[in-house]
């Protein structure tokens, strides 16, 4: 019945075919071996097919029938993977010693995984998830052609007798050798999980490897829980990429799953899907990031001021992280702390979405690779669009982009206020596409209608500050209190090294000595932008134009127009014989700010030429009805030594064309500030075009 199986069994699919290789018979037909070459094609674990390379994949199975004996042996090994996997297979029929009626059957394995590309893991559960379902599986097939035999009128075959010559020879010769009794592996050895290394209790015929079987789905079941639907071509991607790390990245080889992603960020292209994937792995080595979780603890100013936090998960099942960015004093966070612990933050929150996904993957039995983000941008004003900030926000979005890419599912943007479109005209440019179609922008309240938050989150878990009923454990936010601001200079002498050299410059403004700044326009139309802080004394900020250009000052740090001080430099460039009105003129109005001050501004040119920005030092005003300072000025004028005043000041020029369809919404803003920046002030403005806010 066992030979019915060759060259091909129809009762197993992938079994192809067979071929002999070897043959032998002995002279008085007691012993009979041969040798096949089966072919097999291992359609379910597809992964495999696709790591071998090849179509199919080939076993030598070796029969060993002594008729003598009553003994069929059977050996099987695999030849395809050789190198890296180890398949011993050997089965053995026998008459059971005290009942002759009675065929004994005993079958072991043993696997042995070298490497599998990574894959040494699933190879090993396919193994295992065979150990019961394969016994029954075997015993019906010999069953089957045993019923065959019967149908045919064979029911009996006649013991193999010897040559009348060989009779006294065989008798004395060959003596019987008593067979042990077959032996049962408990149910316990599956559940307890085996190494790479064991012997298994099988009942899968030498056709049937231990690798898989027709209705063995388990690689299937890995990618669809744990990756997802992929084409043939994908798997492929996937397996090619991860097989090429293993061959040569010398670090810690990434999940499928993290690999899948940026695949999928590069649609699948295996070339630029490994360039990026490589640096992004340098990068995570360079800056010890897989350990940023346990070893990085956030400063106490991230903790109590950075208003945002995880959140149950959305109706998808992704992990759900809700930011209050419109509560939240982004230009606080950076002066207190720097670029770089922002970026450390920003990095941990990803690092932990990661870990949520697979949580939740495990949670809900399907693969989550990504998560939601709720961002509430309700007050939302100028104070957001300090450049400083908005550039560290945008380095932070280039290094996530390039580094955790395809981990946003979805981007809720709720309560979107009339600043934003000039927010979003800054920051869209550094987005990828793909992640851009995934955001959803909800004005005012239209969240609350068709279509908005209750089609992605369930009732249950909306946010209370968004209508909810559930308590959200989010930090509310607030302004950072100025005494915990620090300059560059101590952000370096603490050793936290920022992406860049800072941004901002440090100027000494003295009585009689302002300190100027020389912005060329080409292009009309174009937004010059400031950003300085009062560190002290106080001081007149104005704005002028000319239409020709000032004298460079002299380098002499000493000279009348250039003074270098350890507090900052002071730099004078509007020449003592020009005049106002006729050499430059004012194009803002004067604004005095006070000591401990922070002030943002934007003013749209009119005209090309030169554009001086000017701080100068601010005399007390004498009391007009008396002549004599007032106390309080006085006091002022105590805290003023040496007639000194000092300011950090950040420039810069936007080109008109960055700020298509927004200058409405910029200058708009100033009069619907929130009570995040309840002392944001505006100046009175020259024209309509021009906004100054503290």
């Amino acid at each position: 019945a066992y030979e019915r199986r060759f060259p091909t069994c129809p009762l197993i699919p992938m079994f192809v075919a067979s071929d002999t290789v070897n043959e032998y018979k002995s002279e008085d037909e007691a012993i009979h071996v041969i040798e096949r070459r089966c072919k097999l094609d291992i359609d379910a674990p597809r992964l495999l097919k696709k790591i071998a390379g090849v179509d199919y994949v080939y076993f030598v199975q070796k029969n060993s029938l002594n008729r003598r004996e009553r003994t069929l042996h059977i050996e099987a090994y695999n030849e395809t993977f050789s190198n890296r996997v180890i398949i011993n297979e050997h089965c053995c029929y026998t008459v059971h010693p005290d009942n002759e009626d009675w065929t004994c059957f005993e079958q072991s394995a043993s696997l042995d995984i070298k490497s599998f590309f990574g894959f040494e893991s699933t190879v090993e559960k396919i193994a295992m998830k065979q150990y019961t379902s394969n016994i029954k599986k075997g015993k019906e097939i010999i069953e089957y052609y045993l019923k065959q035999l019967e149908e045919e009128g064979i029911t009996f075959v006649p013991r193999w007798t010897p040559p009348v010559a060989c009779k006294l020879e065989s008798s004395t010769s060959h003596p019987r050798r008593p067979v042990s009794p077959a032996i049962n592996i408990p149910d316990s050895a599956t559940k307890e999980g085996l190494n790479n290394k064991e012997i298994l209790n099988t009942s899968n015929s030498p056709s049937e490897p231990t690798a898989g079987t027709p209705d063995d789905k388990l690689d299937a079941d890995y990618i669809k829980r744990y990756l997802g639907d992929l084409t043939p071509m994908q798997e492929s991607c996937l397996i090619r990429l991860r097989q090429w790390l293993q061959e040569t990245h010398k670090g810690k080889i990434p999940k499928d799953e993290h690999i899948l992603r940026f695949l999928r960020a590069r649609d699948f292209n295996i070339d630029k899907a490994r360039e990026i994937l490589c640096q992004s792995l340098t990068w995570r080595k360079q800056h010890q990031v897989d350990y940023i979780l346990d070893t990085w603890n956030p400063p106490q100013v991230l903790q109590d001021y950075y208003a945002g936090g995880w959140h149950h998960h959305d109706k998808d099942g992704r992990p759900l992280y809700v930011l209050r960015l419109g509560q939240m004093d982004t230009k606080g966070l950076v002066r207190a702390l720097g670029e770089e612990a922002l970026l450390r933050y920003v990095l941990s929150i990803n690092e932990e979405g990661l870990r949520r996904c697979e949580e939740n993957t495990k949670v809900f039995g399907r693969p989550i690779s990504s998560w939601t983000c709720l961002v509430d941008l309700e007050g939302l004003n100028m104070r957001h669009l300090w450049r400083p900030g908005v550039k560290a926000l945008l380095r932070i979005i280039e290094v996530v982009e390039a580094n955790y890419p395809e981990t946003l599912g979805r981007l809720l943007i709720l309560r979107a206020p009339r600043v934003f479109p000039v927010l979003w005209t800054l920051v869209s440019p550094f987005i990828d596409d793909n992640t851009r179609k995934k955001f959803l922008i909800y004005a005012g309240n239209d969240y609350q209608g068709p279509g908005g938050l209750l089609d992605y989150i369930d009732k249950e878990i909306i946010p209370d500050f968004l209508g909810g009923e559930c308590m959200c454990e989010v930090p509310e936010g607030g302004l950072v209190p100025k005494s915990l601001y620090r300059t560059a200079e101590e952000l370096e002498n603490e050793d936290i090294k920022l992406w860049t050299e800072t941004i901002y410059q440090s100027a000494s403004v003295f009585k009689g000595a302002p300190h100027e700044v020389l912005i060329q326009i080409v292009d009309a139309s174009s937004v010059i932008t400031w950003d300085f802080d009062v560190c002290k004394g106080d001081i007149v900020f104005n704005i002028f134009h000319s239409k020709r250009a000032p004298q460079p000052p002299k380098k002499d740090s000493l000279g009348a127009h250039s003074i270098t001080s350890p507090g900052g430099n002071n730099v004078q460039l509007i020449d003592k014989v020009w005049q106002l009105g006729r050499d430059y003129s004012m194009v803002e109005s004067p604004l005095i700010c006070k000591e401990g001050e922070s002030v943002q501004g934007s003013h749209v040119t009119r005209w090309p030429g030169f554009y001086i920005l000017q701080w100068k030092f601010h005399s007390m005003p004498a009391c007009a009805t008396t002549n004599l300072p007032r106390v309080d000025d006085v006091l002022a004028s105590l805290q003023v030594s040496s007639h000194k005043c000092k300011v950090m000041y950040y420039t810069e020029v936007i080109g008109s064309e960055d700020f298509r369809g927004s200058m409405t919404s910029l200058e708009s803003s100033h009069s619907g500030f929130s009570q995040l920046s309840a002392a944001t002030t505006s100046s009175s403005q020259s024209h309509s075009s021009s906004m100054i806010s503290r």
